[in-house]
């Protein structure tokens, strides 16, 4: 083998690695969540949020709180990139969960690639 074709085998092999790294980063994670107990069935989320941000056409723009079977309680809409800030935290305060639920999943959006990525279960407070 040359050193020219070996040295093209090992950009060939860093693009590959390149992509496979950034399709498996194509959705937001959720890193961490801390819930308030606010009373009356009503919790407040603090979420934290590790994005792939690539451009500003594309990043995290939503994160939303839902049961086990995918029923939404809360939705937070975030109108802006957060690429100088990762990862980051942000409220979604007021949510009412129904009594009966004891854990519920926030799950992360990705502005071009749609809801996916690392969810994050957490148990709601004395129940």
């Amino acid at each position: 083998m040359t050193r020219r074709f070996i040295g093209w085998a090992c950009v060939a092999l860093a693009m590959t690695a390149g992509v496979a790294l950034a399709d498996a980063q194509r959705f937001p994670d959720i890193v961490d969540v801390k819930v308030k107990d606010r009373g009356g069935q009503v919790y407040d989320f603090d979420v934290t949020v590790s994005s792939p941000y690539d451009t500003p056409a594309r990043y995290a723009d939503a994160f939303r709180v839902k049961d086990a079977s995918g029923k939404v309680f809360g939705e937070r809409i975030l109108l802006h990139d957060h690429q100088t800030e990762q990862p980051f935290t942000r409220d979604l305060y007021g949510v009412k969960i129904p009594a009966g639920i004891g854990a519920v999943v926030i799950e992360g959006r990705d502005q071009k690639y749609g809801w996916g990525g690392k969810t994050f279960t957490a148990q709601i407070p004395r129940r």
